[in-house]
């Protein structure tokens, strides 16, 4: 079995059976499996081979989607791009990988134009109007899918975020892919036939692998956003009646700081879950307020190099469980370790390394980045954790994100969730400076709620009141907003040198 043959089953189980949703249109899955059939046939048409790369350059809609199911569909291996970058990023990618062809969006003309020169490797290029797209779709024959694309064939190559050097390509399997759908499907208790809403960007493994691909291989509705707007979106919720919400933490501010938000209906909700940040308590609980009918929020913890899934937090546990990520997930094997990779105990913090048919095989063209995130079968994530008497996992922290001080290790998320915690903080969170007597010192970014006020020493005053003083910051800077990726995490390397 492969990526391919999710969709070529669900056509022809639910043949008429809505399965994407998007400004572009709907597709029932019986059209959906025939417009991927046509697009996947004028790719081999237009002279691609197994093996090669095609770049995915669109916002959420119907062409990113249909795609990268065609690519995959005959064993090309699909790169989608983060539609955020700006032109330099994307032709290294484009030239990282070797993409041989190029798939985009009309929005992103004029840049494809520019960056064209710079990328040899190009021989395809599908654009710039919907137009041109369709055309192209409509010179295909249909081409059937093709069992013979083995499990073991690269199905994905997924940069990273970047938010420190340049980012590295992932290589992801068809087995990768499958597995972890089978890891995160039993971990957050997905069901046939459901209607979701996807806001986050398919550029990202968790949209994409977890969200729309776990709704084809259910016969259910993904609805996909091009441009999160919370209204828009809420009214989506109600006309659609959408089941399952996914996000970061920071889209669920956002939404729930929508003036009109509580003038929706919502009750269709039943199943919500949260990812790529911290999720606080506070988050939690008005969560719970604003869906009525979901049990708690299923937090899910993985990372790119793991297709992405590695904890879930059941939503049942998560009443209990705060700060938690849950357990591994079951076909995966999961430790947390010391510097020389060894086990260690009950609640001792060390950094999260992974085992299972879910981690990539490698950083494409990169053998000396892969060589030192997989050692000995086992990815090496880079986060620091630690895991309960229960086998629960609690994320601590990135370990490039430590702040040292007086010899002391400082964990910034625990500082952050104390930061969240005061009425009058939105969002908040701490970097790392140098400090000439103690090495390091704290720096907490803080953004205000709207109509709040809050002074430098209050917040000072607020973390002595939670932590030991060696934790309290030393400086602290209001902003209107944080700079985050598409995925929703915080780019803390633009922070660190703020005043």
């Amino acid at each position: 079995m492969n990526v391919g043959y999710l969709l070529y089953n669900s056509a022809a189980k639910f043949p008429h059976r809505e399965a994407i949703v998007s400004h572009q249109g709907r597709l029932d899955y019986q059209r959906f499996e025939q417009r991927v059939a046509r697009l996947a046939g004028a790719m081999l048409s237009a002279g691609l081979q197994r093996g090669e790369r095609v770049a995915i350059l669109y916002l959420n809609g119907a062409p990113f989607v249909e795609t990268y199911f065609a690519a995959v569909r005959v064993g090309l291996v699909a790169t989608p791009v983060n539609f955020r970058l700006v032109g330099p990023e994307i032709a290294y990618i484009l030239d990282d990988s070797g993409a041989a062809a190029l798939f985009h969006g009309p929005e992103f003309a004029d840049t494809v134009a520019e960056i064209r020169p710079a990328c040899p490797a190009l021989r395809l290029v599908v654009g710039p109007s919907q137009a041109d797209y369709e055309h192209f779709l409509e010179s295909g024959t249909a081409a059937p899918y093709d069992p013979k694309v083995a499990p073991s064939d690269p199905c994905q190559i997924m940069y990273t975020s970047g938010t420190t050097g340049k980012p590295k390509g992932a290589v992801l399997t068809h087995d990768n892919i499958l597995w972890n759908l089978v890891n995160t499907m039993t971990g957050r208790k997905d069901r046939e036939g459901r209607n979701a809403v996807i806001v986050g960007p398919l550029s990202h493994t968790a949209a994409l692998n977890n969200h729309l691909t776990i709704q084809v291989a259910l016969g259910g509705k993904s609805v996909l956003v091009s441009r999160f707007d919370p209204e828009a979106l809420l009214r989506i919720i109600e006309q659609e009646r959408i089941n399952l919400i996914s996000g970061a933490p920071a889209f669920y501010n956002l939404l729930l700081q929508e003036p009109r938000a509580w003038d929706y209906e919502r009750t269709s909700i039943t199943t919500c879950t949260a990812g790529a940040d911290k999720l606080t308590a506070e988050t939690k609980r008005r969560l719970m307020d604003f869906f009525p009918n979901i049990q708690g929020v299923f937090d899910v913890y993985g990372c790119t190099e793991a297709s992405p899934s590695i904890t879930i937090l059941d939503d049942r546990e998560s009443l209990t469980r705060h700060g938690s990520v849950g357990r591994p997930l079951p076909f995966l094997e999961a430790q947390i370790v010391d510097p020389t990779g060894q086990p260690l105990g009950a609640d001792e913090v060390g950094e999260v390394v992974v085992r299972g048919p879910n981690v990539m095989a490698g950083y494409h063209g990169n053998p000396e980045a892969t060589a030192k995130a997989i050692r000995d079968g086992r990815l090496f994530t880079g986060d620091l954790a630690r895991m309960d008497e229960d086998g629960f996992f609690y994320i601590v922290d990135r370990m490039k994100d430590m702040i040292v001080s007086g010899g002391e290790n400082i964990y910034p998320r625990e500082i952050e969730e104390v930061l969240v915690a005061h009425p009058a903080v939105a969002d908040a969170v701490v970097v790392g400076e140098p400090d000439e007597l103690w090495g390091e010192s704290v720096k907490a970014v803080v953004v205000v709620k709207p109509g709040a006020h809050l002074a430098a020493d209050e917040v000072v005053r607020h973390c002595k009141a939670h932590l030991a003083s060696y934790k309290k910051p030393r400086k602290v800077v209001f902003m209107a907003d944080l700079p985050r990726t598409a995925s929703g995490k915080v780019i803390k390397h633009e922070l660190k040198h703020i005043t």
